[in-house]
């Protein structure tokens, strides 16, 4: 095989990929990237970004079907669902910045080589890419993570799909079970439930959303039960069954008792693990723990001139951190004195609508480790520009502590993860409640409720 050398060899084109690259792109280095499937990996090919796309025009078609209360007659509002789907695609092809040939056409004319295989080390510093030898100085691995699929019986035989696979049917199903009550999870109900699809969630733990504060997360299941989602909980998937056409899903209770749903399809989200076995990790030496990859506080594996960035290494699955996880790691990676990355203030939000975000902590959480911390809110029902749009779900919630410095921030609201924003600025840069309680903001808008909320915290 022919053999290649490189200053830096990034495995995986997603957000961390292809943010390391654009990082380490300077000085004439010589640098490649490797990709196992499409340039942009999960998030803007079968997750984030289809998602949130299906969404939005879910909750077009669910606005204009609910649109009487606003004195506004649409006589019949009907999703064409090829249409739905050709303007993901494109939404898709934009966000890349054309097809995948033309997006790798584009980072070659950038001096990166791209080369299109499955990566596996050789030695620590050699890797066999589609049929040749790479050498890198550097290396960081980027790979991302693969749906959880159990070992429940008959499941394979009678087939599912996935995120990737959910973003792209030709056609919808008329029923739905979807396995997990993740944020990906009730994500997928809501939007295939708008779009007229009878949906199921089985939650197999006592919680859906069990990352998510309580009440919030409370309000927001609520809510989605009366839009017709049934979401249960205690609801363990033990066996599937070709049925004709059909799939008959036998599910097990908390109490023992086991009953039968059938349904055209099954969805899982059950969450994400790294897929490391075709990396052959071992051949380099880099560790691994349950979680994926061990790396240090600067993204450093325990080799040298190896790091792993974004999904891989387990701590954070969001797009956001993985891009700048990439862009650390490529720092990092030319640095004479290598910076840790910054966890302070992670915020990640679940795009329903409405939409549920937080960053910080979590009442449970503060309670569970015995902090002391006061409590700001702030209900959409009493702002302005909420009534005005008939936007009045939701709160906005406030953890902070004695000091008046901000714990924790969680928003249940329209457009909730915009409002998210000056509640993560403020605890990024260690500014106290207070400042937000005294910053004047434009009227009538969505963003008061965050003010509010902080008025109401007695120091």
């Amino acid at each position: 095989m022919t053999e290649q050398a490189y200053e830096l060899l990034v495995i995986g084109a997603g957000a961390a990929g292809s943010s390391a690259i654009s990082a380490a792109q300077k000085d004439g280095r010589r640098i490649a990237l490797v990709e196992r499937n499409i340039l942009g990996g999960t998030c803007l090919n079968y997750g984030c970004d289809p998602t949130k796309t299906l969404l939005h025009t879910a909750r077009m078609l669910h606005r204009a079907r609910h649109a009487a209360g606003y004195g506004l007659r649409i006589p019949q509002a009907q999703a064409d669902w090829a249409q739905v789907m050709a303007r993901a695609q494109q939404v898709i092809r934009q966000l890349r910045g054309g097809t995948n040939e033309e997006a790798s056409a584009k980072l070659a004319r950038q001096g990166i080589d791209v080369l299109q295989g499955e990566a596996s080390f050789v030695t620590h510093h050699k890797l066999s890419v589609g049929g040749q030898f790479i050498v890198a100085e550097r290396i960081i691995i980027a790979i991302g993570c693969e749906t959880v699929v159990p070992p429940i019986e008959g499941l394979q035989e009678a087939g599912y799909i996935t995120n990737a696979q959910a973003v792209s049917l030709p056609n919808l199903p008329r029923r739905l079970a979807i396995i997990g009550g993740g944020a990906i999870g009730i994500e997928f109900a809501q939007m295939f439930s708008r779009f007229g699809i009878e949906v199921t969630v089985l939650e197999r733990g006592s919680q859906l959303l069990d990352k998510e504060d309580r009440e919030l997360a409370g309000q927001l299941c609520e809510l989605l039960s009366k839009e017709g989602i049934r979401m249960e909980t205690g609801a363990e998937l033990r066996r599937v069954q070709k049925d004709g056409e059909c799939k008959r899903l036998t599910v097990r209770r908390e109490s023992g008792a086991q009953d039968e749903l059938v349904v055209d399809e099954i969805l899982l989200a059950m969450g994400r693990r790294p897929k490391l076995e075709s990396l052959h990790l071992e051949a380099a030496g880099v560790k691994t723990g349950k979680k994926g990859i061990e790396v240090d506080a600067t993204l450093r594996t325990n080799i040298p001139h190896i790091w792993a960035a974004g999904d891989v290494t387990s701590g954070y699955q969001f797009t956001h951190v993985a891009a700048e996880q990439g862009k650390l790691a490529a720092r990092n990676a030319f640095a004479r004195d290598a910076q840790p990355f910054d966890d302070r203030a992670i915020p990640w939000a679940t795009f329903t609508d409405p939409a549920l975000a937080h960053v910080g902590k979590t009442e449970e959480q503060l309670r569970e480790e015995g902090i002391a911390y006061h409590v700001g809110r702030a209900l959409f029902s009493q702002n302005e520009r909420a009534t005005i749009e008939g936007e009045s779900a939701g709160l906005v919630k406030l953890l902070v502590d004695t000091q008046g410095s901000i714990l924790g921030g969680h928003i249940l609201a329209a457009h909730g993860d915009d409002l998210l924003a000056p509640i993560v600025v403020a605890m990024h840069a260690n500014i106290p409640v207070s400042e937000l309680a005294a910053t004047i903001l434009p009227y009538p808008t969505f963003s008061e409720a965050v003010r509010v909320a902080a008025e109401t915290i007695e120091q």
